[in-house]
Order: structure tokens, then C-alpha cells, then sequence
């Protein structure tokens, strides 16, 4: 079994999760949902864990990004991903208008290559609490 090559043998690895990532992303930036569902394997799960939200299933997942409101625009700064072939984690810079957002979101994959679970953080912006300044760098 090569370097690349996933435990079970699925001959997935880090580029192939890696593209995966892209081809999520780069489907939902241009609104193209039947590239986008194809990403997804049809028992997937979605969760965002700052409003405590879970989405079950890819077809409610897909509804929920279609109907989200907004000219959300997103840009993927980094993906990192596991030799295996089953886990990827991203960082996304997302504008709306004139706010932008970093996001980062963790994904898992099936036997089959496609997403199985996206867990998303949504930082919002806030000052820090005093009394670390010596510890941190503002930037």
C-alpha cells in the first residue's frame, strides 16, 4: 500500500480529501448545488456548535445553504488534511458584503470519499478580556 493509499484501502489520501475540501467550497461559492450534493455522502451531518445547530441529512444540508440569505462570497485559505484520507480541517475567509468572516471547518469522509460530517465555527468578533495583554499579540 503507497503513502497515499487509506487504511481500507480505498486508495484515498491527503490530495484526494484535499480536493474533496476544494470541490465543496468551489461548488457552494458558484451556487452549483448538484456538484455541491455530489460532495456529500446522503446520511451526512452538519453541526455548529456556537447556536448549538445540527442538520441531518444531506438534502435538508443542501436546502439550508441554497435558501441562506446574503451574497455570501467564500475563499478557502488553507486545508489541511490526514495521510488516511478521512479527515480534513479548513480555514475559509467569508465576506458578506463589506464584513468578513474566518471560519474554520472540520470535515470527516465515508468509505466512498464524500463528506459524512462538516462541523463549523463562525468566530465572532469581540475585545478581548484584560489582564492577558502580556501574554498575547494583537494583530
Amino acid at each position: 500500500m503507497d503513502e497515499m493509499a487509506g487504511e481500507a484501502g480505498t486508495g484515498r489520501g491527503a490530495a484526494e480529501v484535499r480536493a474533496a475540501v476544494e470541490a465543496y467550497w468551489s461548488a457552494a461559492d458558484a451556487r452549483d448545488w448538484a456538484v455541491f450534493t455530489a460532495t456529500l455522502a446522503v446520511d451526512m451531518v452538519y453541526d455548529l456548535p456556537q447556536s448549538r445547530e445540527r442538520i441531518l441529512g444531506r438534502d435538508r444540508f443542501v436546502r439550508f445553504n441554497r435558501e441562506y440569505p446574503g451574497d455570501w462570497r467564500v475563499r478557502i485559505e488553507r486545508i489541511v488534511a490526514d495521510a488516511e484520507g478521512r479527515q480534513a480541517a479548513a480555514r475559509t475567509l467569508v465576506t458578506v458584503g463589506s464584513e468578513e468572516l474566518h471560519a474554520v471547518h472540520f470535515f470527516t469522509f465515508d468509505a466512498d470519499g464524500r463528506i459524512d460530517t462538516v462541523t463549523d465555527f463562525w468566530p465572532e468578533s469581540y475585545e478581548p478580556p484584560a489582564g492577558r495583554e502580556h501574554l498575547v499579540e494583537r494583530y
